[in-house]
């Protein structure tokens, strides 16, 4: 229970919510045939699927590491990241299918006008309510600035790489489920009003299409979080600072920041000022790796010493970055 308490809160809510709009849009297909409903409501099926396996990956990414994989389980949310790629391309398949189906014979109005319309409401405002919660997640992942309003959108838009995965996941979704049940509630407006059966068929294989969109979106961050990424530079900055702040540190020789899931992995290897005893310099290491572990993001720290050789690596290295 303690695992399933740290798990990604965003997916367990969104799994929730897409289970319960998949249920509704599914009992409005089937009144109405509308292909736009039957889009959205794949579409909600294969989110509340995917938040399912998402949030099941996010708990067992917190087990702490064993002797067998000491390095820990962060990149178990990749995999399961990866599993709900599959799913959405397999619902975005079905969903451009349809499309096309609808595209060649349209169906046209069919009744259910306010059944579908109702529902389409609802999507907007649950899946619209847990894109908000998204983008909050995103900005306190990220340790960035809280913001409201219209201003949470930017921010969060910034901030979103440097999320959990799947707090990214969710939030990619749900920006297209919105988008989706927008175009959906406006073919199924248009349609009653025109008779322009054409539209179903158009933003039924818009959707499918913006489904395959957050698959290819999704399916790449957790692709190199599989290979492992590097941590963004402003976490690395950060842990530099940290480290070049003690007195007795001359200069960072080599450091590298391995991102899995939410949490860094950082490796270093410091140089000291000359004349330490090899007591003061293990000092210096254990405290410096004390301070990185104060950082709830970074799980362990692995720090080695040499004196300084009177290069400054880390100042060369820091200018070619910025060039």
């Amino acid at each position: 229970m303690s695992l399933v308490k740290k798990g990604n809160t965003s997916s367990a809510v969104a799994m929730a919510g897409n289970a319960v709009l998949a249920l509704c849009k599914g009992g409005a297909f089937l009144f109405s045939g509308s292909g736009a409903m039957f889009a959205s409501a794949m579409h909600s099926l294969a989110d509340a699927i995917n938040q399912g396996f998402v949030f099941v990956g996010s708990v067992l990414s917190e087990k702490k590491p064993t002797r067998r994989f000491p390095t820990g389980f962060g990149r178990v949310i990749n995999i399961f990241c990866m599993i709900a790629v599959i799913v959405v391309t397999i619902m975005a398949y079905e969903t451009i299918h349809e499309g096309i189906h609808l595209l060649q014979h349209p169906a046209g109005h069919s009744g259910g006008l306010w059944i579908n319309i109702g529902v389409l409401i609802l999507n907007i405002v649950i899946d619209g309510a847990i894109l908000i919660k998204a983008m909050k997640e995103i900005l306190v992942e990220a340790r960035a600035p809280k913001a409201s309003g219209f201003s949470l959108v930017p921010a969060a838009i910034k901030n979103v790489g440097r999320a959990a995965p799947p707090t990214r996941l969710v939030f990619y979704e749900d920006v297209v489920a919105v988008l989706g049940a927008t175009l959906a509630l406006v073919s199924v407006v248009v349609i009653a009003l025109t008779n322009f059966a054409l539209l179903d068929g158009i933003v039924t294989t818009l959707i499918g299409c913006l489904m395959i969109a957050v698959a290819f979106r999704v399916g790449y961050d957790n692709m190199i979080g599989l290979i492992g990424v590097a941590a963004p530079q402003d976490i690395e900055d950060k842990v530099s600072q940290t480290i070049l702040a003690d007195s007795h540190v001359a200069d960072i020789q080599m450091m590298r920041i391995i991102q899995e899931g939410r949490y860094y992995h950082v490796e270093g290897l410091i140089e000291l000022t000359k004349g330490l005893s090899l007591a003061d310099a293990d000092d210096i290491k254990f405290r410096i790796q004390e301070k990185l572990m104060t950082n709830p993001d970074i799980a362990d720290a692995a720090i080695s010493i040499i004196e300084d050789d009177g290069v400054n690596s880390w100042g060369k290295k820091h200018s070619d970055v910025v060039k």
